[in-house]
């Protein structure tokens, strides 16, 4: 925890040159400005003053002053700056000129939603595997390797930048579990301690960055991208769940075979309820529907279980009876998700199982891929929406993403998401060309 006279006292020791302001659109992509030591702390006072008509889905041109407040718990220094001109950065609330939160702002709707915790001493703990890919260039999407799932493929290029790509990520206080070669060529996965939903939110936003910072001091990129190469697996963000109240984890029974106790069976419920309504926030993109397609592991049917990945959720047996960690872990969300928005889908979705005791229905401990449509019919077993047309209409229809939200952030997603549909499905892609140009 830091105050704001650590802060100061640090960026004076350590002969701090600038500490950039960062914060989020409603689209999950970082923001940032920079201010100079002399000014920081009229903004931990204050906030700085920014136009915030600039910024997809913030405010209108008139009403366009801001303030982004800095939040001293975030700040730490950025690794791949030169030490003797270090770079601080910390994250921001975005406040209204009369210094009310500025209800536009992503941190602070999941700020918000985890009031509704915070009050009975609950807190909302998360873990993401993020996935992502490194190529060559940005370009094309032209892979380093031919590597699959924890190969060590030769030569091993990818595991010098995760390995200095974790090596920035400690350096910043953010603790990693572990990382591997994914199943697909190229791809790569790194996963961060579990930590409350604010905290990791804002890690997210610093691990996708990192990410891509080592890549390009290699001379390579790293993208999030869902699906960049057609034919074999994309990228997920696979996010394990649970509350704690206090040291208790209130997910775990030891009585139950799952070792699951009611509350975790009732939020799994409403995430498997819910999911459709919420996955325009989890799978914000066109391209995200590329990945959401059966036999690819990726989640496309909405059921559960506890070892088989073929379902949408899942309850992980790696420490099984295990009170810490008792979790369940919601494998369709994309590593391009914004995740501030994401974490407050998941836990009010969660919630509302909770809230209203929904039945959890029984698992599903076969390979979902491989049932025909009318197994799938009979064991109630829907599918989640198939493009992000679909995600719209399921998510424009529904209260629950309305209420958690807000009206201003709901209303310009849902319009953002129809200008690019509409953008996307006036295009002539390569395939149709191929497919039709000479014989139409």
């Amino acid at each position: 925890m830091k105050d704001k006279e650590q802060v100061l006292e640090f960026v004076e020791k350590k002969n701090v040159k600038f500490i950039k302001l960062w914060f989020s659109d409603i689209l999950g992509r970082l923001k940032s400005f920079s201010i100079t030591p002399r000014e920081l702390g009229s903004a931990l006072d204050e906030g700085k003053g920014f136009d915030g008509s600039s910024i997809k889905g913030f405010a209108r041109i008139d009403e366009s002053d801001m303030l982004a407040k800095p939040d001293p718990d975030t700040f730490r220094l950025l690794p791949w700056e030169p030490k003797d001109k270090s770079v601080g950065l910390m994250f921001c609330d975005i406040l209204n000129p009369d210094g009310r939160p500025y209800e536009g702002d992503p941190r602070w709707v999941l700020k918000r939603n985890l009031e509704r915790l915070k009050a009975e001493g609950y807190k909302f703990n998360v873990g993401p595997e993020l996935e992502y890919f490194y190529f060559k260039g940005n370009k094309h999407p032209e892979i380093l390797d031919e590597g699959g799932y924890f190969d060590l493929p030769s030569p091993d290029v990818a595991s010098v930048l995760r390995n200095d790509t974790i090596l920035a990520l400690e350096s910043m206080g953010i603790p990693v579990e572990y990382s591997h070669h994914e199943v697909s060529p190229s791809q790569q996965e790194i996963d961060l301690k579990y930590a409350d939903a604010l905290t990791m939110a804002d890690r997210v936003m610093i691990y996708r960055m990192t990410v891509k910072e080592i890549a390009y001091q290699h001379g390579y990129y790293a993208t999030f991208m869902p699906k960049p190469i057609y034919g074999i697996n994309g990228s997920g963000m696979h996010t394990h769940q649970s509350l704690f109240k206090g040291k208790k984890n209130v997910f775990y029974d030891p009585s139950d075979k799952c070792y699951l106790s009611d509350t975790a069976k009732r939020y799994l419920a409403g995430l498997l309820k819910h999911a459709p309504e919420i996955t325009l926030v989890t799978n914000q993109w066109i391209n995200s529907y590329k990945r959401l397609v059966p036999g690819f592991e990726a989640p496309v049917y909405i059921s559960w279980a506890r070892r088989n990945r073929s379902t949408m959720i899942r309850v992980p047996m790696y420490q099984p009876g295990k009170e810490e960690a008792t979790r369940i872990e919601f494998r369709s969300p994309d590593p391009a998700c914004n995740p501030y928005l994401a974490f407050s889908v998941m836990l009010a979705a969660g919630l509302a199982g909770i809230e209203n005791k929904y039945e959890l229905p029984k698992s599903v401990e076969k390979d979902v891929y491989q049932l025909s449509g009318e197994e799938r019919a009979k064991d109630g077993i829907k599918s989640l929406p198939g493009s992000l047309i679909e995600a719209i209409d399921a998510t424009e229809k529904s209260e629950l993403v309305r209420k958690t939200l807000g009206d201003r952030i709901f209303g310009h997603l849902i319009t953002s998401k129809k200008v690019e549909w509409d953008s996307y499905r006036v295009q002539i892609s390569e395939w149709e060309i191929n497919e039709y140009l000479r014989v139409l």
